[in-house]
């Protein structure tokens, strides 16, 4: 609930007379959410994303399968597309989200659904139907959000094994993959002191860190697919997610807009 909620919820308070109301307006810093106007006050007014590089390349005849679980279905689609709902083109388009499990918090039931994301990309990639697929394994992340590590261990082998599975069928049919993550959670999980060391709460037990981490991602290219010569640049010093969406129009064949941020690849000749 948010505090904007939380204040009209107790605007009619009646049990005892508190004397003083404070007269507070409460607003967040922007409207994260478009469509359930979440929140409806806010100070700064969202952007406007516009030309987004699963837009370019639908417009371009590049067929898409996207698919999670609901927790992250919105990671593969609305955000993706700029936050907007909806296909850009219904015929070349295809989404599909996997309920998440609901009632439990997800170390519960670390695995999560990445089996059967794993699944249904693996049968999209078989199908022939897309040129790419989309895929986004919230395991590492969710899991790794409730402080528990022995269940996010759990939660890592059961997205790697997602993660194996796509590559197979990927090698199947000659494709190219791209695995990336958005930031970090599960491979540091203690809170630590400026020089790096561990630290421990009263009792003398390791604080756990249950927020994202702030280290580099990794970002993995391969495949069959993949053509001779191409290579990470080196000229790209600070190079982030921004970088991802050219680097994928790149290696659908296509020259990306001028204005977005650079490749992270390159094609040397041999």
């Amino acid at each position: 609930m948010t505090m904007l909620a939380k204040a009209l919820e107790y605007a009619d308070f009646d049990k005892f007379d508190r004397v003083r109301v404070p007269k507070i307006h409460y607003a967040g810093m922007l409207q994260y959410d478009g469509e359930l106007k979440l929140p409806s006050q806010y100070l700064v007014t969202p952007p406007e994303i516009e030309r987004t590089s699963g837009e370019y390349l639908v417009h371009n005849g590049v067929r898409t399968f996207a698919c999670s679980e609901t927790v992250k279905f919105g990671h593969v689609t609305f955000f993706w597309n700029g936050n907007r709902s909806g296909y850009f083109n219904e015929e070349m388009e295809e989404y599909v989200e996997i309920p998440s499990d609901v009632g439990i918090t997800f170390n519960v039931q670390p695995k999560m659904n990445a089996l059967e994301i794993a699944e249904k990309a693996r049968d999209a990639i078989l199908s022939g139907k897309f040129d790419q697929v989309r895929v986004n394994l919230p395991n590492g992340d969710m899991v790794g959000h409730t402080g528990d590590i022995e269940a996010t261990v759990v939660a890592c082998k059961a997205a790697d094994g997602a993660v194996q599975t796509i590559i197979d069928a990927i090698e199947q049919v000659g494709g190219i993959y791209v695995i990336t993550a958005d930031h970090g959670n599960a491979e540091d999980m203690v809170k630590r002191d400026k020089s790096g060391k561990p630290l421990l709460d009263k009792s003398g037990k390791l604080q756990i860190l249950t927020s994202h981490t702030l280290e580099p991602v990794p970002i993995a290219i391969g495949g069959p697919g993949l053509k001779a010569g191409v290579r990470f640049r080196n000229d790209v010093p600070t190079g982030g997610l921004a970088n991802v969406a050219a680097t994928v129009i790149n290696l659908h064949g296509f020259e990306a807009p001028n204005d977005y941020e650079p490749t992270l690849i390159e094609v040397v000749d041999n």
